[in-house]
């Protein structure tokens, strides 16, 4: 069994690209936070449709009875819930910590792992690991969220006509078929309707909740803490069990830190506090009046706050808006996906830049199926959102507490933030996220082992990838041995070549070997170009690298051979063109000539792998890398070379 494998780098921003967020006028900041509405807050925004149906679900395992004191502990549950994870610690604390205007999980591995030094050095790779299982967690949330989404957005129509049932599952394929067929045309073709969009959601919204709040106002007392504190100490068994589904409330949280470096901090932090949180919130209040009106009103809550007359428009736009919620979580994936690939946890994958002008437009193909194909069968397998929230909760805290310990680790390691500070600040948020997934852990047998599963195995292709990659990296620097003897040996005529005119330019992964591909030309072919370059291409743990620091030249130590290495830094979200990087060597970095870029022939090698006998990895895991190397998106294609000038040299590694 072989398989192919190459180096490379992934990105989602064309070098030279225009500043993120350029300007501080006031259209400008209204465009960014409009944006942040379509984009950021789908998935949080579209949970008041399914949340409290779910939470006074009778079918769930551990129902919460159905009474005044209940519905108020927990629309207060929900208010102080949002408030402390989402509000205090999303929007107030966690967004502060970014890598070069980045945020999210990963940008918090970047900054864990930039960090790990001295003794500090094996609690930071092991909550970088912690991080990346995490980030697998998402992947699980990715295949969820567009489910849960559609499916409960079209149950809607049960509130319309009880006759139109049994289409719900047809109805919901379809549009999550559509969906993920149109990400190849990429979401700036409807970002521009997005943040409407969402303005007039989240506008209605709020509209719903006042009706329902003006019909029983008295449920605005559910503002105190007293009725949440009440709920869960003095009927701690039932509030134990129904805070795995209060967890679907701030489904989505996650979103605000990771669309940071897209729309800047403040534009979502305003969005959240001026329009998002109001609106959410009045509509949480407005369900849990009329629940108290009527116990039946639970079944389809939301739907049931507006006239009749209006449900069917209703109807219309909560599809709409699930859609953009499921298409916020895929660009998600995507985003995730393509920053794994850049650390070092994922093969190289085929991405296209959907924008040449907005940050974050692109399309993974191969995760685009694989989401595609595991959210019909999501769909199939669970059939209502109802059933699916069991196995939703699990993936949403499981990533919280997460970003929760590697923010705590960041505070303590890059501002010094004192102990004392982490220990109690810190330590009651650790608390209450930790609760909240030991609730939702008492549903793993109801559905909440999906995501763990998808985790588990999303982590393990990971770790797997990157241990592979360790091992086959340290064969092949063996085995090309060191670039500066080599070009010593060039220098004094071994082995004997002819010189042919023309620029040679070699990748590799850095400057201290001889590329596999340059060996075998002169050994096999006898021949070496007028100029050679042998080029690294390095992704740095930051964002974008500045013009200035993308190249660094060295002449290996003498300037009569033409020989020259040259290291072009990326950063992990921009993409590499290498030829147009090349074009900013002076002739006096290349000993004195220009290059010839136009003729240029580049030269890649690429390894077959096969399972060898060595001890690197147990046997099913040099399977598994194998299998994963599969995927590995073409090195010329993703390296921007041009196809009528690039040579493929290959050669055999066993791991």
């Amino acid at each position: 069994m072989t398989a192919q494998t190459s180096e490379g780098t992934l990105d989602r921003t064309p070098v030279g690209a225009p500043p993120r967020h350029p300007g501080n006028g006031g259209p400008l900041r209204l465009a960014l936070l409009v944006g942040a509405l379509g984009v950021v807050y789908g998935d949080i925004g579209t949970s008041p449709i399914y949340a409290l149906q779910t939470i006074f679900n009778p079918a769930d395992p551990h129902p919460v009875p159905v009474n005044t004191a209940n519905v108020y502990g927990i629309v207060s549950l929900i208010f102080w819930s949002v408030t402390i994870i989402v509000t205090v610690f999303y929007v107030g604390i966690a967004m502060r910590a970014d890598n070069d205007g980045e945020g999210g999980i990963m940008a918090l591995i970047t900054l864990i792992r930039r960090h790990a030094s001295g003794r500090s050095r094996k609690a930071a790779l092991t909550l970088a690991a912690l991080g990346i299982f995490g980030a697998a967690l998402f992947l699980g949330d990715s295949m969820i969220t567009p489910a849960i989404s559609v499916l409960s957005a079209v149950e809607g129509v049960k509130t319309v006509s009880t006759g139109l049932e049994a289409a719900i599952i047809p109805a919901t394929a379809v549009i999550i078929v559509m969906l993920f067929a149109f990400q190849k045309r990429g979401t700036h073709v409807i970002g521009r309707w997005f943040g409407p969009i969402m303005c007039v959601w989240f506008g209605a919204l709020a509209l719903l909740g006042v009706g329902g709040v003006a019909r029983n106002p008295e449920i605005l007392k559910a503002l105190s803490p007293g009725y949440a504190i009440d709920f869960v100490f003095g009927n701690f068994g039932v509030a134990f069990f129904a805070l795995a589904a209060v967890i679907l409330t701030f489904t989505g949280a996650e979103a605000l830190y990771a669309d940071m470096g897209h729309f800047g901090r403040k534009p979502i932090s305003r969005a959240w506090i001026g329009i998002v949180f109001p609106a959410v919130m009045l509509n949480y209040m407005g369900q849990g009046a009329l629940i108290l009106e009527d116990t039946g009103n639970i079944s389809g809550s939301f739907f049931l706050l507006a006239p009749e007359a209006l449900r069917i428009p209703l109807l219309v736009l909560t599809t709409v808006a699930t859609v953009i919620a499921a298409q916020a979580v895929i660009s998600g994936a995507f985003s995730v996906a393509s920053q794994a690939s850049e650390l070092g946890y994922l093969p190289r994958l085929r991405i296209a830049h959907t924008s040449e002008h907005q940050y974050g437009q692109i399309y993974v193909p191969w995760i685009n199926w694989l989401l595609m194909v595991s959210v019909l069968v999501l769909v199939f397998a669970f059939r209502t959102s109802e059933a699916l929230a069991f196995a939703y909760g699990m993936a949403v805290i499981g990533t919280i507490v997460i970003v929760v310990l590697l923010f705590l680790y960041v505070a303590r390691v890059r501002w010094g933030a004192p102990k004392w500070l982490l220990a109690t600040g810190g330590g009651l948020l650790l608390a209450i996220t930790v609760v909240f997934l030991a609730a939702s852990s008492t549903k793993i047998i109801h559905g909440a082992w999906l995501p763990l599963l998808i985790g588990v195995l999303a982590f393990t292709v990971m770790i797997t990838w990157q241990k592979g990659r360790e091992v086959v990296t340290g064969e092949r620097e063996r085995r090309e041995g060191s670039l500066r003897e080599f070009v010593d040996k060039l220098r004094e005529g071994e082995p004997k070549v002819a010189r042919v005119p023309g620029t040679a330019v070699f990748l590799d992964r850095g400057k201290h070997s001889a590329p596999l591909a340059m060996r075998s030309n002169l050994e096999q072919n006898h021949a070496r170009h007028s100029q050679i370059v042998v080029l690294s291409v390095v992704t740095e743990p930051v964002p974008r690298v500045g013009e200035p620091d993308r190249l660094t030249v060295d002449q290996l130590g003498d300037v009569r051979d033409a020989v020259i290495h040259v290291t072009a830094r990326f950063g992990y979200m921009e993409t590499p063109d290498v030829p147009r990087a090349l074009e900013a060597i002076d002739p006096e970095q290349a000993e004195g000539r220009r290059l010839n870029l136009d003729r240029a022939t580049y030269f890649l090698s690429t390894i077959q792998l096969k399972p060898g006998k060595g001890r690197t990895m147990a046997t099913w895991r040099k399977h598994l890398f194998i299998a994963t190397s599969h995927i590995t998106a073409d090195a010329a294609e993703h390296f921007r070379l041009p196809r009528d000038r690039t040579m493929i040299i290959g050669s055999h590694i066993e791991v």
